[in-house]
């Protein structure tokens, strides 16, 4: 067994052949994480971010932001793509969609222009600034990601991709902007008990 896979817990101990998958702990710089997949994501996603946040050091330019960038570059994005499609690829809502092109606008990165298949519809695109602004920071933004996946080989990186993908695919009811969030106004339910057991002084 490679000793690289067995220390960070990728195969199952010697022996075991279970298509199940394991529901254990690893030390990950001697903290414990669970081997769940929430618990697993949202490190995995931690890790990305911290990523591209050390990308963007000192541009004013938060994660999402960039990826507003990343999708509508002429490059390798899809230039005059509307809100909603743009919301869509994000995978966040529409108002939060809004949110970000207003901000990039006022910064002279992204503009707006007349769908005249629909006129009421707006189709995005980078400015020449906002071009210009991708371009030198996606070739950092792509190292710094890769830097991520040093621990794997080559084919173990692309096999880790086309399953993420595949994964994300055939789960599209539960990719849902904001479901994890809870409803405004709502309660938490951990407070609703820590009130019910504090004693009556009446």
């Amino acid at each position: 067994m490679d000793k690289r896979r067995a220390a960070s817990g990728l195969d199952p101990p010697s022996g075991e052949h279970s298509s199940a998958p394991r529901i254990g702990t690893f030390s990950s710089g001697g903290v414990p994480v669970r081997r769940s997949p929430a618990a697993l994501a949202r490190r995995f996603f931690q890790i990305c971010t911290t990523a591209t946040v050390e990308t963007l050091a000192g541009e004013n330019l938060t994660p999402l932001q960039f990826g507003v960038l990343a999708y509508l570059n002429r490059k390798s994005g899809e230039p005059d793509m509307d809100q909603n499609g743009l919301a869509a690829r994000l995978g966040i809502d529409r108002t939060s969609t809004s949110q970000l092109v207003d901000e990039l606008e006022e910064r002279g990165l992204v503009e707006r222009r007349i769908n005249h298949a629909d006129r009421r519809a707006r189709l995005l695109r980078l400015t020449p600034r906002g071009e210009k602004l991708h371009a030198r920071l996606q070739p950092i933004s792509t190292t710094n990601q890769m830097h991520v996946f040093a621990s794997l080989t080559s084919d173990e990186r692309q096999l880790l991709f086309d399953l993420l993908v595949r994964v994300i695919q055939s789960n599209p009811t539960l990719a849902r902007p904001g479901a994890a969030r809870r409803k405004p106004g709502s309660k938490h339910p951990m407070a609703d008990k820590s009130r019910q057991s504090l004693p009556n002084k009446t």
